[in-house]
């Protein structure tokens, strides 16, 4: 994502760090710049993106900064969110595109609903002032689209790449292609979007068995499940540029602030290393598909694929 990172994976968005420690995100990114890895920010980062942007240009050691974005409802917002990237020096923009609307997070709904109750809060019905009936579970724009690329890549310019998260079929990742996008960010925003949807692998193998040029043509990055260097060798074999992981710096931040962090990428980095030299690899790049068996996971995207021959039939209306 415009980065030469010392190692093949990156720490991946996930907000609110300070309800872990009080440094919160400020730990990730010198983690990032300390073993010069992509640290991927979110919008609702609860330090504010000037800071990490301090940290990392303040440490002259490496690291880079991608901005993940939620577009909001106003465009406008959208566009000074791009701005403040561009003015604080990230190298990507990695637009989010799994979240029209908030998945049914029944954990949080209880939480809330009991933090109601012990305030005596009373349910209220969502009305509108407006007259027109509320987006459920709206918080972003709702109607992001394919057309919305234009304004957005205008008003990125030529910062960097841009870098679709939240991609989940095969025929998705095709369109990105034919759209000019840069890469792709396979993710199914950690399983907290929608119930039974595919695991980035699981995409992954789609991709490789009806359009595998993309591999070759377009960055293609994925995150979840991944929790050991294991795991990270398996997605760069089958073709991913990069690796993201997530909730394993929130415990490390949350239990030993910038020193767990410093240890998970240590650790990481570790089984990277011990896998590739039992495997006989000497460099990323000798890794490929014929390192791994899928067998199993192939026959299960084999019988959710061909189904009725319905991919047939939207591959040829793509």
């Amino acid at each position: 994502m415009g980065h030469d990172s010392s190692l093949p994976f990156f720490i991946c968005p996930a907000a609110q760090a300070r309800l872990g420690h009080p440094d919160g995100e400020l730990c990730l990114a010198r983690g990032a710049a300390q073993f010069n890895i992509p640290y991927c920010s979110s919008t609702y980062s609860s330090v504010a993106h000037t800071d990490l942007a301090k940290v990392l240009h303040g440490e002259k050691k490496g690291g880079a900064l991608l901005w993940q974005l939620y577009v909001p409802t106003a465009q406008e917002g959208a566009k000074q969110l791009i701005a403040e990237a561009r003015r604080l020096g990230y190298k990507a923009l990695v637009l989010t595109v799994d979240s029209a609307v908030i998945g049914k997070r029944e954990e949080d709904d209880r939480y809330k609903a009991e933090l109601d109750h012990a305030a005596g809060i009373s349910i209220e019905r969502t009305t509108s002032t407006t007259g027109e009936a509320p987006v459920l579970r709206g918080v972003h724009s709702a109607t992001l689209c394919w057309d919305d690329r234009a304004w957005i890549r205008k008003a990125w310019g030529n910062t960097g790449p841009v870098v679709l998260k939240g991609i989940q079929t095969a025929e998705d990742a095709l369109l990105a292609h034919q759209a000019g996008i840069d890469g792709i960010y396979l993710s199914n925003h950690g399983g907290r979007q929608m119930d039974f949807a595919p695991s980035s692998l699981q995409t992954l193998l789609e991709i490789r068995r009806y359009y595998p040029h993309l591999i070759q043509e377009m960055e293609v990055y994925l995150d979840g499940g991944v929790m050991r260097g294991t795991d990270v060798i398996k997605a760069l074999c089958l073709g991913a540029k990069g690796v993201g992981l997530g909730r394993p710096f929130m415990y490390a931040l949350s239990a030993y602030g910038t020193d767990g962090v410093f240890k998970a990428i240590q650790l990481l980095s570790d089984e990277i290393e011990t896998t590739m030299r039992l495997m006989g690899v000497t460099s990323l790049e000798q890794l490929n598909g014929f390192y791994i068996n899928t067998a199993a996971l192939e026959n299960d995207v084999a019988k959710r694929i061909d189904f009725d021959d319905s991919r047939s039939a939207i591959i040829s209306r793509l």
